[in-house]
């Protein structure tokens, strides 16, 4: 396993994006303990969750309970474990999503988390949201609060813009060590956050990862989309998934980059920690660029 930084954090270069453990068709918690387990012994030091990761009403909180309990079964060592977990955000048991990234809701919320995680400080507490009925400033602010009071030791935020990344940082300076944008093969506008990101030190954590890479092999009946044509093929010619090549397509990106593909399934965690240790030719990634290509602004 490679490692990379979020602040003062050394993290595997693959996290666990853990919300399909809690929200909707979940794994029964053998499984869901069994996929997070899976992840710890791939090498996996980095685990996302948040407290609006819940499938039914009146549940909040309850991929946060089960990664705690995950991580208390486990047994070998967990102290290099970094949780980051999330707050601004709801689920009301309809399969909708509300947010709410008031100061008020964002303090109570990452006191509730720090609870279930039953930890004395959230490693990393993430604004989940901006929230429209909010000014950015506000919601920003209490998270400098949450640092200063010792809830939590470093901010992240997320499904943010470039100018709501260069707001925060201004506010949070080195308080601010991460951003979780919507990243993939299939999903590409973020790359201005990437860039960003890079360019001030931060981590960026793409959710989603593997977004527009289908199943299917090449050979199979209906065969991959055009979109991820590029990534079947190099992966068929490696011996390894496309999912793997997708996730090192995306490390290659940037060393800012730190992907959460999610998991359900043991296997599922155990292949994608496997892209870690895939490094690509400067041709597979200019064929998996497809034109246009992130690597070659960044330098890297």
């Amino acid at each position: 396993m490679r490692y990379r930084t979020i602040g003062n954090f050394t993290v595997s270069a693959i996290g666990l994006g853990a919300m399909p453990l809690s929200i909707e068709h979940r794994p029964d918690e053998e499984r869901a303990v069994a996929t997070v387990h899976a992840a710890l012994d791939a090498g996996v030091t980095l685990i996302d969750t948040a407290d609006s990761y819940h499938w039914h009403a009146g549940e909040s909180g309850h991929n946060e309970l089960l990664i705690a309990r995950a991580l208390a079964r486990y047994g070998g060592d967990t102290s290099g474990v970094l949780v980051a977990t999330k707050g601004g955000r709801g689920r009301p048991g309809d399969g909708s999503w509300t947010v709410d990234a008031t100061p008020a809701h964002l303090k109570r919320a990452a006191e509730a988390s720090l609870r279930r995680l039953g930890v004395e400080s959230i490693g990393l507490y993430q604004l989940h949201k901006p929230d429209p009925a909010v000014p950015w400033a506000e919601s920003v602010g209490a998270l400098r609060e949450l640092i200063d009071s010792g809830t939590i030791r470093a901010a992240g935020i997320s499904n943010v813009t470039a100018d709501q990344i260069r707001e925060a940082y201004e506010i949070l300076g080195g308080g601010l060590v991460s951003v979780q944008n919507q990243y993939s093969p299939a999903v590409r506008d973020a790359e201005p956050a990437v860039r960003l990101s890079t360019e001030l030190g931060l981590a960026f954590l793409p959710w989603s990862p593997l977004g527009g890479i289908s199943r299917s092999s090449l050979d199979g009946p209906s065969g991959p989309t055009s979109a991820d044509t590029a990534f079947h093929r190099i992966a068929a010619g490696r011996g390894v998934s496309p999912q793997q090549i997708a996730l090192a397509w995306l490390l290659a990106c940037s060393p800012a980059v730190i992907p959460l593909p999610g998991a359900s399934r043991p296997e599922s965690i155990r292949d994608s920690a496997g892209a870690a240790d895939l490094e690509l030719s400067e041709t597979e990634r200019e064929q998996l660029e497809g034109g246009h290509s992130l690597l070659s602004t960044l330098n890297v």
